[in-house]
């Protein structure tokens, strides 16, 4: 099968893709898809930094900026709600625009962050125009809503629990390097104008990388009729609770664990800086593995033990926190962090294989069941990353209202703790035990198969 010729339309436009179809698959469809996943990964990899700026420009802001811990809370609480909300639209732009397209112009929008923050970034400077500035940062969190709806395009059902995965943890790992980066500029005496002049030229480069190598899918027309029957759908609001479990963690947590280290331990912004990455890092890595796994034994599965980990992991940072215990503390919150990459990976794979499963209960088969199933799936990924990344926000709140109310983040713990055991609770009852972990089969088509199990998605 010949490579898909692109149309006349301005722009790389892919008329035909099927990539269920193993031939087409094997012969042109892999080499492409990975090569749009590379540059996909590089743009959100960017994306992320950008987002989550803030988590590491209030370490370089000391007492000369006149922000209390909860002013910083609450600049990144507000950070992260416009990386909420953003996903949202960002997921309809591919259809729009075309993934490539929007690629290019989700980019370059950080740029507009990017300076503001570098003109702001002095003593002096309002709370409200930091807070203004931050709301922008947040635009950066809409990239990953678009980059995985347009590779969810890309790849076969059989390949999206890898592909989503490694999607979301180059993404994702964004987070670390900015942190990272930042280590190095506080170490070297630099300061946050030093940090904001390194990625400014690097959004560019993700710009024009998008706009030379990736490519539009025509198949992916726009569809607001998806995001509505996505919107109706129980499951996507159940997965959008699961998710705030784990994505949410991991945004939240990204966020808030200087801030945590500075206010409860003591340690300076460059003790701290030394220590923040570290999370963040592995579990970026490890949620392709999380997506690998649920190929193989099961998302539901890998997500219901996942949340009994990371009930545990916040139990025993619980008891660090009251004893003081930095060592055990900084150990079990970076294991912690691992278990929400973990987590990522499994409940992202779930999303496809749930509408896949539903489309067959419905009694489509072949083709029709696996258009229907990505029609679906592709809108409600948006819809689940953006209520998932609310998380974010609650988990920066609570810490606020912990440290004001208890002086240490000992109160917020104890209510994650409760709401990954709520997590624990639905995952099984809804997608692993029996018959409830079944999906009646609603047509005539379908009534020799009466009941489809989830507990393979």
């Amino acid at each position: 099968m010949t490579a898909p010729a692109p149309t006349r339309r301005s722009g790389r436009w892919i008329e035909h893709w099927d990539p269920e179809d193993e031939g087409f698959w094997n012969a042109t469809g892999e080499r492409i898809a990975r090569r749009n996943l590379w540059f996909s990964v590089l743009s959100e990899h960017i994306g992320f930094s950008v987002w989550t700026l803030w988590s590491v420009l209030v370490l370089f802001m000391g007492p000369e900026y006149g922000l209390t811990p909860a002013d910083k809370f609450l600049l990144t609480s507000m950070v992260t709600l416009v990386g909420a909300v953003a996903r949202v639209p960002y997921t309809f732009a591919v259809a729009v625009f075309g993934g490539r397209n929007w690629t290019v112009v989700s980019a370059s929008l950080l740029l507009v962050p990017a300076v503001a923050a570098f003109v702001v970034m002095e003593p002096g400077t309002s709370f409200s125009t930091f807070l203004l500035v931050g709301l922008l940062t947040g635009i950066g969190g809409g990239n990953f809503a678009s980059s995985m709806t347009n590779i969810n395009a890309f790849f076969p059902l059989r390949k999206k629990g890898w592909a989503l995965g490694l999607n979301a943890g180059g993404g994702n790992i964004g987070v670390p390097v900015i942190q990272l980066v930042a280590l190095a500029v506080i170490g070297a005496g630099g300061g946050p104008r030093l940090l904001l002049g390194i990625y400014i030229p690097l959004i560019v480069v993700a710009a024009v990388l998008a706009a030379l190598f990736m490519d539009n899918l025509a198949a992916v027309t726009n569809d607001t009729g998806a995001a509505k029957d996505a919107a109706k759908d129980a499951h996507t609001w159940i997965m959008s609770f699961l998710y705030i479990g784990t994505f949410g963690s991991f945004i939240g947590y990204s966020f808030a664990f200087g801030q945590v280290l500075t206010n409860q331990f003591g340690r300076t912004p460059l003790q701290a800086a030394y220590l923040t990455f570290i999370g963040p890092l592995l579990g970026s890595l490890v949620r392709p593995v999380g997506g690998r796994l649920a190929d193989r034994y099961g998302g539901a599965r890998i997500t219901l033990w996942n949340y009994v980990g990371m009930a545990a992991a916040t139990a025993v940072l619980i008891v660090a926190g009251m004893q003081k215990s930095l060592p055990l503390f900084v150990s079990v919150f970076v294991v912690l962090f691992m278990l929400s990459g973990l987590g990522n990976g499994s409940t992202f794979k779930m999303i496809p294989g749930i509408f896949q499963a539903k489309a067959l209960a419905e009694g489509l088969t072949g083709e029709a069941a696996v258009a229907h199933g990505r029609r679906l799936s592709g809108a409600a990924m948006g819809l689940i990353g953006a209520v998932g990344a609310l998380g974010g926000v609650g988990i920066n709140l609570a810490f606020r209202q912990s440290f004001l109310a208890y002086g240490s983040g000992t109160g917020a713990f104890v209510a994650f703790l409760a709401f990954y055991a709520g997590c624990f609770a639905v995952t099984w009852s809804v997608y692993l035990r029996r018959p409830a972990g079944r999906v009646p089969a609603t047509t005539a088509a379908s009534e020799t198969k009466s009941e489809l199990s989830y507990a393979e998605v």
